[in-house]
């Protein structure tokens, strides 16, 4: 299906990705999807990218395919598992033993929809633990990073499913029912709610979002798989928004998706946020809550 309500003077691609030479980079979930396709186009733009991943096979070959893409770029392979706590301090421990500066952290690993209510290895609701705590976890530990850079920018990958997201903070973990898709939302919510409150918080880092809109990848195994093959767009083209926001001259708060489709398809653009992110109050007590259960405080 193609998208053409976006006329060529509208279009933003890779061509205004603009030289990224010296910054160095970390991606999550690098090893496929809209994840890999933003760590090859900054590394084709000169960026220094750590692909931050789980799985070491899987790892080992998007870091392959990515030297054979981009034979000029500059890759390395970091495992990474944001269901576990203990490797996010592994991970980050390592980075920060290097004293190299952070400039662009995007956090864009992610898991959707489990049919049945799962724990990470720290014991939170796999989708919340996954997508939200280990992202935050691993921002704030990075943070030291952060600083030495002239100009950190945090992306934080939500989903247009974040609209329809709500933050109960007497059930983050789902334990009083579960829903998968419900329960993805929240998790996409909470990650609208962080990028706002870190912006607040620490103003000198850029922090700002995107979701990909209905592109094609493994994240829908388990929901929406069919559909969105027939209406989704391809990972190259998912991947834009992200790498807009990694790279836009912008301000905190900036919100990135597809332009078309109800912004499912189409080049990037900005785009409001939900109404729900509007609650600084539910935001900062999300992230108090957050400091607690994973044991990182960002002021420490």
């Amino acid at each position: 299906m193609k998208c053409n309500c976006c006329c060529k003077s509208e279009k933003w691609t890779v061509e205004n990705i603009g030289k990224q030479n010296g910054k160095n980079a970390i991606v999550t979930g690098a090893n496929s999807g809209i994840g890999f396709h933003t760590a090859l186009e900054l590394g084709r733009a000169g960026a220094k990218v750590i692909i931050a991943c789980r799985d070491k096979e899987r790892g080992t070959k998007a870091l392959k395919q990515l030297q054979i893409e981009a034979p000029e770029a500059i890759f390395q392979l970091e495992l990474l598992d944001l269901s576990d706590l203990m490797s996010v301090r592994l991970f980050t421990k390592k980075y920060l033993a290097s004293e190299e500066p952070l400039d662009i952290l995007v956090n864009n690993a992610g898991i959707m929809a489990l049919p049945e209510r799962e724990l990470t290895v720290d014991g939170f609701e796999k989708q919340f633990g996954t997508n939200h705590l280990g992202h935050f976890a691993l921002t704030g530990l990075l943070l030291p990073a952060l600083q030495r850079s002239d100009a950190p920018r945090v992306v934080s990958v939500s989903s247009a499913a974040a609209a329809w997201g709500k933050i109960e903070l007497d059930n983050l973990q789902s334990e009083r029912f579960y829903k998968p898709m419900q329960t993805y939302s929240q998790s996409k919510l909470a990650n609208l709610a962080f990028m706002l409150e870190l912006g607040r918080k620490y103003p000198w880092v850029t922090s700002v979002a995107a979701h990909p809109g209905a592109t094609i990848s493994n994240l829908q195994k388990h929901k929406y798989e069919c559909l969105t093959k027939i209406i989704g767009q391809k990972a190259p083209q998912g991947a834009l928004p992200s790498l807009r926001a990694a790279v836009d001259e912008t301000n905190s708060g900036t919100y990135y998706a597809p332009k078309c489709w109800f912004h499912m398809r189409g080049t990037p653009i900005e785009v409001k946020l939900p109404s729900r992110t509007r609650n600084n109050e539910l935001n900062n007590a999300l992230w108090e809550e957050s400091e607690r259960l994973t044991g990182v405080c960002f002021q420490c």
